[in-house]
């Protein structure tokens, strides 16, 4: 039976030590996570700022493929580098100001190069996730002692 909306995705980050965690989600390989170097953090490890430019690279790229699909896009190859800039924005603090995503296709026919073009920019336009970006975030704390 297939599921309705809305769809829910669950995760968990537990602290492992220093400034590292292990991300989990049901079904998933365990992820390691770690403050990035740039604020005192792990070489190595990738960190949120990596894994939100990652989402956004990953949605970009499963939407380009859905609507290739549809479109009957014949290609030989895909990838995309991508760049998140994170800044300190006045009165907010951090923030990645932008993601630069830079597309390579190669495609089977030259008579396709313009709507290759024309999925790309779609797809950009539909990626969930950089549609998300502004989503609203909610917090339900729980809190313990340990000496109770």
């Amino acid at each position: 039976m297939p599921q309705t909306l809305p769809y829910l995705y669950e995760t968990e980050v537990r602290w492992t030590g220093g400034k590292k965690g292990e991300l989990k989600a049901p079904g998933l390989k365990n992820l390691e996570v770690a403050t990035p170097p740039e604020f005192n953090g792990h070489e190595g490890v990738w960190s949120p700022e990596h894994y939100f430019v990652a989402s956004v690279n990953a949605c970009f790229m499963t939407t380009f493929l859905a609507i290739a699909e549809m479109s009957k896009l014949e290609f030989l190859e895909f990838s995309c580098k991508a760049q998140g800039k994170l800044d300190k924005v006045e009165g907010v603090g951090f923030q990645i100001m932008e993601i630069l995503l830079q597309p390579k296709v190669v495609i089977r026919n030259s008579q396709d190069l313009q709507r290759a073009g024309r999925i790309l920019e779609k797809a950009e336009r539909n990626c969930l996730i950089s549609n998300s970006v502004k989503t609203a975030i909610k917090m339900q704390p729980e809190l313990a002692a340990a000496n109770e």
